[in-house]
């Protein structure tokens, strides 16, 4: 794992910080759906500070805070990811948090240098067209395979908003197997799975 340099500290203790952070997406974002994309990314980005030993928490405020603006300012010319970097900064989360969710966004042109700032992009598309699938099986996020989100993005048609190519090249940036890389994002949905998938 590369070094990653800390420029600010987590607000309070984790509790405190990840209550905060919740209030905070919640007061900014109505939305159930991004609301559980958020909750989805965190978990993803838990799981792979876990991976890489690196800060969860850290990772997952990252994760959880990442479309913090998207409902407010969705104007990608002028809004989002901008206008919640500038929140985030007011606040005082590290800077690295910060950067990671500015690199997420391929049009702000930051280069994505950290394994943090991989690790985002890499889960951030894929976590939602997980919770696509999910949505369409019976079962939900349970028993779910690589193989079964392999056969989904065949399917041009599915969740054509998401760019297939850009799933595959999170996971070769970040250095990892593609199935493996949706396997650990599955298992990581699947802990949280009542918050993310609605009961039928």
């Amino acid at each position: 794992m590369d070094a990653e340099t800390t420029s600010g500290t987590l607000p309070q203790s984790a509790q405190d910080a990840r209550e905060a952070a919740w209030a905070l997406v919640c007061e900014w974002t109505e939305s159930d759906s991004l609301r559980r994309h958020m909750l989805a990314v965190e978990a993803a980005m838990r799981a792979y500070a876990e991976h890489f030993e690196a800060d969860p928490e850290l990772w997952g405020l990252t994760g959880l805070l990442h479309d913090l603006d998207y409902e407010r300012h969705p104007d990608l010319s002028t809004g989002h990811p901008r206008v919640a970097m500038e929140e985030l900064r007011r606040r005082g989360y590290p800077e690295e948090l910060i950067r990671a969710v500015g690199s997420h966004a391929d049009y702000l042109g930051i280069t994505r240098e950290t394994q943090l700032e991989r690790a985002l992009y890499a889960v951030d598309e894929l976590s939602g067209f997980v919770l696509a699938v999910a949505y369409v099986r019976p079962e939900g996020l349970a028993g779910m395979s690589p193989k079964s989100v392999r056969k989904k993005m065949k399917q041009p048609s599915f969740a054509a908003a998401v760019d297939r190519q850009q799933l595959t090249a999170g996971a070769d940036a970040l250095g990892v197997d593609f199935d493996e890389h949706v396997a650990r994002v599955i298992a990581a949905l699947e802990q949280v799975s009542p918050s993310l998938v609605p009961q039928r």
